[in-house]
């Protein structure tokens, strides 16, 4: 509100109305002071709707995140839908939507979905639609009568048409229905815009295409590309850990990473990095190709003489923010001062990548793509969004504001508005003249949606309503202790001046509106530079840590048969041992398929077998491994056995999750597969579970060089002692070594060929603090069963203990008084003294 007053004999004062504009000269994407932090984002949601019919899956889901549609063209899958719990198990989706007609496959599928009570960290709702809404007429009509903002408005319906042609497979039916009856579900929850008016739709800034790389053949899903590892194996590597969040404000959210090596290796600036390398170690590849050229990329950032260019383009990244989410609030109207500063550093940050990649080698793919595809379109983004808003008058207003000499007629208004302080006061004292001479003093403001009025105190004379009527003037409304007025003169200046602050507001709106029309018209760039960004960004955080941790680069070679690993160490247990003792491994050839390791507990074996599958799996991921050297053959999947996970919820025995993992090995395992089973056979009966694993590595063995690539940690001895393996080139016995020095173990953690001869399991039991009569006692029976002798207890112990109980017994007769009338003698010897001689004699 502007206030001027005037009273006589003195010059009125008040404040200046509106708020004073500032340029943003600067081309430097930093804001000035006080500019507010971005925003945490919201938790994403996926919404995921699948069709599955005559051996094809159609999937289709929206994320929230980023308001975009992702869709899998039809893939084969197996009538037990594996591809299709691959892809719950990767989205994680927080609904399923799917026709309420379904086969028998499909329905079984879906009941044993929605009976995962386990499930983490929450099980997807099931939404079933009327099959009608997945029709293939209706759904190409929602998909091509949809309002996409990344669509130009001035393309007609036949180029429309075209363009979507382009990017969606209308050739795949099951994909197309899937992608109709996701919209259907997203028109009627109306996800995002819940409170908006029903003519707002749900955002939808672009179509991505989802894929696994499927080969032809129909039902070899697990012949891809990717390679599988499954939930187990993801916690027993801690390849990710979850672990509560120590903060009281992070209830919500609950959790974060632990010791892991997604922990570790996680050094990204930006989310979406964070978020791409996520998803790599959910999809690690087999594709020669693209690992390389990740390699290649990490190898080139690890020369010491670019280390300046690397931090660099790291503190560049830093400024990517999520662009997704501002041009989800510019598609709804919805966009805050905050969301074009971020855009601005953005868009200014990614000219700066591509700059310095221009002068990078263009040979490395991923330069020559930042290169090339960060548009002059980032350009103009930067210079509109430069040029137009006035970040500092936005963030004094706390609204958008436009820099001078933008549009002249805002120009014109906002000198008015400035100006109206010295010309309400002219306006203040003419209108003083006309009044009561007991009225001292009165002032014109200004107030928005209102207009003019004239003010003047209230006199001690006026107290009823009648008193407020004054001759010429119209009587608006009494507010502490004034008088307000409507007057011939201020109707004249609302007459003439109009509604100055809402006419700015209007007009800088309108220019808002146009800046984000410009802005999501080039959308597609913007998405791209989020793509590239992120690649890079997950690059560099895996340069960094081979740096600090001394990796080195693995090579491939899809004939070789297995892994070889020169001294690799374990990338965890590394960080967290004073000394780490290197090993190496080698499987496949000659070198035998079935690594068979004994020895002590605490010697280390575990620490092996985990070490292995984690190399393995950080070369898959395209990553620098710590090995001297690697070389990994062709490895489609990763099977572990190695920690059982107890949970109430799965109403399963400890062993019987063992069985489950192992079966899941045997039924799926191929001669490319890596199996890492630790002491699988302990959680029964010793005869049973020896039996079992010696079943267990026949079956594979008997396979013959189809046999899976198998490392296998036991304490059964006998297994070796009985001969319970075939002998031949495909088995290979490894042990840890170890030397007495007296009483004493000692660890060398180190790897070599042959057998334990002894658990030592004594040794271990006295590191733990057990007493020594009864490590000494245990000793003892060992050797009797060892040797078939009976098992008697020992004399000392048993009449020790018959003793004790004579002293109890006669404790309790000198506590007797026999002059008690009370005191029943057959009742103590009944219930007292034959209990007790039966544990005496």
């Amino acid at each position: 509100m502007a206030t001027v007053g005037a009273t006589p004999g003195r010059t009125p004062q008040g404040p200046v109305p509106g708020a004073a504009s500032a340029s943003f000269a600067s081309p430097a994407p930093v804001p000035g002071p006080g500019e507010a932090e971005e925003e945490e984002e919201e938790p994403a949601e996926i919404h995921l709707c699948v069709l599955w019919n005559s051996g094809y899956l159609g999937i289709a889901y929206y994320d929230t995140s980023d308001s975009t549609i992702h869709f899998m063209p039809d893939a084969p899958d197996h009538e037990s839908l594996k591809l299709l719990q691959r892809v719950l198990d990767e989205i994680n989706p927080r609904t399923v939507v799917t026709s309420a007609k379904q086969d028998e496959s499909m329905t079984r599928f879906l009941g044993k979905l929605a009976s995962q009570e386990h499930r983490e960290p929450k099980r997807p709702e099931l939404i079933f639609l009327p099959s009608v809404d997945f029709g293939l007429e209706i759904s190409k009509q929602r998909l091509l009568s949809g309002n996409y903002s990344f669509i130009p408005d001035s393309m007609t319906t036949t180029e429309k048409i075209l363009f979507l042609s382009s990017i969606i497979p209308f050739d795949c039916l099951l994909t197309v229905r899937a992608l109709g009856g996701l919209l259907k579900f997203l028109g009627r929850r109306r996800i995002g815009v819940e409170l908006e008016d029903y003519n707002v739709s749900v955002p939808i800034l672009g179509f991505k295409k989802f894929v696994f790389h499927l080969p032809f053949c129909l039902f070899s899903v697990l012949r891809t590309h990717l390679v599988s590892i499954d939930q187990d194996t993801y916690g027993v590597l801690q390849i990710f850990k979850s672990e509560s969040h120590p903060s009281v404000y992070k209830v919500a959210s609950g959790l974060k990473e632990g010791l892991s090596l997604f922990g570790i290796l996680n050094r990204c600036r930006c989310k979406w990095g964070e978020k791409l390398l996520r998803l790599w170690f959910r999809r690690p590849t087999q594709d020669l190709g693209e690992l390389n050229s990740r390699l290649d990329v990490i190898q080139f950032f690890l020369l010491p003489q670019n280390l300046d260019m690397a931090q660099m383009l790291h503190r560049l990244l830093g400024h990517i923010k999520n662009v997704p989410l501002i041009l989800k609030r510019m598609k709804l109207s919805h966009t805050k001062v905050s969301d074009w500063q971020v855009l601005y550093k953005t868009v200014y940050s990614a000219l700066g990548l591509r700059d310095a990649c221009r002068s990078l080698p263009q040979s490395i793919q991923l330069f020559q793509d930042i290169s090339q595809e960060f548009s002059d379109d980032l350009h103009h983004i930067a210079s509109l969004i430069g040029k137009v808003v006035d970040f500092e008058g936005s963030l004094a207003e706390n609204r958008f504001t436009v820099l001078p000499n933008i549009d002249p007629e805002i120009d014109e208004k906002k000198r008015r508005l400035m100006g109206l302080p010295s010309f309400l006061t002219e306006v203040a004292r003419k209108e003083l003249e006309n009044l009561d001479s007991r009225i001292p003093s009165c002032s014109v403001i200004y107030i928005p949606l209102i207009g003019f009025l004239l003010s003047i105190p209230r006199l001690p004379s006026m107290v009823e309503a009648s008193d407020f009527e004054i001759e010429g003037l119209d009587f608006m409304f009494l507010s502490e202790e004034k008088l307000h007025y409507r007057s011939a003169r201020t109707k004249e200046l609302d007459a003439l001046l109009g509604d100055l602050h809402c006419d700015i507001r209007d007009q800088e709106t309108l220019l808002m509106y146009q800046l984000q029309c410009q802005v999501l018209a080039r959308a597609a760039v913007l998405t791209r530079v989020l793509d590239l960004a992120s690649r890079l960004d997950v690059l560099l955080a895996l340069a960094s840590a081979a740096r600090d941790y001394g990796y080195s680069r693995p090579c491939y070679s899809p004939r070789l048969l297995g892994v070889r690993i020169q001294n690799g160490r374990h990338p965890l247990m590394e960080l967290c041992a004073r000394t780490f003792v290197p090993n190496s491994a080698e499987c496949g050839g000659d070198k035998g398929r079935v690594k068979v390791i004994t020895g002590p507990n605490s010697s280390g074996k575990s620490i092996y077998l985990k070490q292995v599958g984690l190399i393995t799996f950080m070369a898959l991921v395209g990553s620098f491994v710590p090995a001297e050297e690697a070389e990994i053959g062709a490895v489609d999947a990763i099977f572990t056995r190695i920690h059982s996970c107890e949970s109430i919820s799965l109403g399963l025995s400890t062993f019987m999750i063992d069985l489950n993992q192992v079966a899941k090995a045997v039924n799926n395992a191929t001669e490319q597969s890596l199996v890492l089973i630790d002491e699988f056979g302990k959680g029964t009966n010793t005869v049973d579970g020896l039996a079992l694993l010696a079943a267990v590595l026949r079956h594979w063995l008997a396979l013959g060089p189809t046999c899976p690539h198998i490392f296998v940690a036991t304490n059964f001895l006998s297994l070796v002692q009985l001969q319970l393996l075939p002998q031949g080139p495909l088995v290979q016995y490894l042990t840890m070594e170890t030397c007495e020095d007296g009483n004493d173990l000692v660890f060398f953690y180190q790897v070599c060929e042959g057998v334990a001869n002894a658990s030592h399991a004594s040794h271990t039991a006295a590191q733990a603090g057990l007493p020594d009569k009864l490590i000494a006692r245990g000793k003892e029976v060992s050797d009797l069963i060892r040797s078939g002798k009976s098992i008697k207890p020992v004399k000392e112990l048993l009449k020790e203990k018959q003793m004790e109980n004579c002293q109890i017994l006669v404790d309790k007769f000198l506590k007797l008084d026999l002059e008690d009338p009370n005191l029943d003698l057959d009742i103590f010897m009944s219930q007292e003294v034959l209990p007790a001689a039966t544990t005496i004699l």
